[in-house]
């Protein structure tokens, strides 16, 4: 059996994983060769640093340097949560669910008063969804 030739503790991760938990993977990777903020507290202050980086981004509309940037911020948020040992994919998808449901909820009311979405503007909308957060409470 031949030896694997490992130039990098990234090889073997596979790019074809779901991107968060790439991400994750990339993070755990990079931390067990000591590369990687000793707790939580240092990972968080990077999703402010990223943030603002995306908000200078948006500001010059350009496209490549907002999706560059977009990543980052994505990445932050995912080394947080291997810090907190969350499984961003599924915390992720389980927001995303929440979402649609209370959003199902939005809908479900909205046609109970008689409201358009599609005509309706943002306050409405939110009013709605702020009902609808009150009433898992």
């Amino acid at each position: 059996q031949t030896e694997k030739n490992r130039t990098s503790v990234f090889d073997g991760i596979p790019r074809s994983m779901p991107a968060l938990s790439y991400a994750a993977k990339v993070g755990r990777k990079a931390s067990k060769v000591g590369f990687d903020w000793p707790d939580v507290s240092g990972a968080l202050p990077k999703i402010v640093e990223e943030t603002a980086e995306l908000d200078e981004a948006i500001v010059t509309a350009d496209p490549a340097e907002i999706d560059a940037e977009l990543g980052d911020l994505l990445f932050a948020v995912v080394n947080v949560a291997r810090h907190v040992g969350v499984d961003a994919e599924l915390a992720l998808r389980r927001a995303s669910d929440k979402f649609r449901t209370r959003f199902e909820g939005v809908e479900a009311l909205a046609t109970a008063r008689s409201i358009e979405l599609r005509g309706s503007d943002l306050a409405t909308l939110d009013a709605l969804w702020d009902e609808i957060k009150r009433s898992e409470r």
